[in-house]
């Protein structure tokens, strides 16, 4: 036994009082079949307890409600507050434009000062000289600053252009979208947009969300569109919430199912986001009540 998992039984076992409805078979679960009801094992903790599956399963619920990270309510935690660099917003024929939020941005100019300094005729010919390379360098920082605007409002813009339906219906709508068609319509090199997009965000009707999050790849249907994989991901989750908990789909039924709605993955794709959404495996997630004896 690890330290971690002893440490963890610990800090179980040290919460359980004898009020607690299934006090008694809590500890013995915490001490000898933890991983067992961790991999959903019920049968096999009911061969070696002696205790119904149902008995079993009430015990796990009340489990649930211990803390296993109790120190975590002396922490506090930091969260950074959003604010969105571009906004969407709907023009008098319902479309959607973009504005950048950059109010809080002070214009940058060059000081007439400096500009009426250089037709003064006591400048010296060193003090102008100075003040030319000195201007000239200002206007290059104020033209490149610009110039980020400009293509960072071009970017999201095309980006808005291209995710419409997302916008309109909702995460289930989103289209596959590259980094490389956004810089082919906006006329730049993939770098310049990735840069453009690089931590930031944008205000949609949808929520403030990153730009990035608008690029996402997808996989070809047997008709030959395009599926964007936030899609197929919602659609995962649809049929595993249908599934029959007796009796769940295995990794290989989950393909079969999308391949039902139109969308053919692999299986180590299934398996991939399966575990990237932190759905457990068929066997975790049956219901061992519900399988017939």
């Amino acid at each position: 036994m690890g330290i971690a998992s002893r440490t963890l039984r610990e800090c179980l076992l040290n919460q359980i009082t004898a009020d607690m409805p299934y006090h008694e078979e809590m500890r013995k679960l915490i001490s000898h079949h933890l991983e067992d009801l961790a991999e959903n094992r019920l049968p096999v903790i009911q061969k070696k307890t002696g205790y119904s599956i149902e008995t079993i399963q009430a015990t796990r619920d009340e489990l649930h409600k211990l803390n296993p990270k109790p120190g975590a309510a002396f922490m506090k935690t930091y969260v950074p507050t959003v604010t969105p660099d571009v906004i969407i917003e709907r023009d008098d024929e319902g479309n959607y434009k973009v504005r950048l939020d950059d109010d809080r941005v002070p214009t940058l100019f060059i000081s007439e000062y400096y500009r009426r300094r250089l037709q003064d005729p006591h400048c010296t010919a060193e003090e102008r000289e100075f003040i030319k390379r000195k201007v000239i360098s200002a206007q290059w920082l104020i033209d490149s600053i610009e110039q980020r605007r400009s293509t960072l409002t071009k970017v999201a813009q095309e980006i808005v252009n291209h995710q419409t339906k997302f916008l309109d219906e909702g995460p289930e709508a989103i289209e596959p979208l590259k980094m490389q068609q956004i810089a082919d319509r906006v006329g730049v090199h993939v770098t310049t947009v990735s840069r453009a997009v690089d931590d930031k965000w944008i205000q949609t009707p949808r929520g403030i969300l990153p730009l990035k999050r608008f690029f996402v790849g997808g996989t070809l249907t047997e008709d030959g569109d395009d599926v964007a994989w936030d899609t197929i991901r919602i659609k995962l989750q649809e049929v595993i919430d249908k599934e029959d908990k007796s009796d769940p789909f295995s990794d290989e039924h989950l393909v079969d199912e999308l391949k039902k709605s139109g969308m053919t993955v692999a299986r180590r794709t299934v398996t991939k986001y399966r575990k990237k959404m932190a759905i457990p495996s068929s066997r975790q997630r049956r219901d061992w009540s519900l399988v017939k004896k």
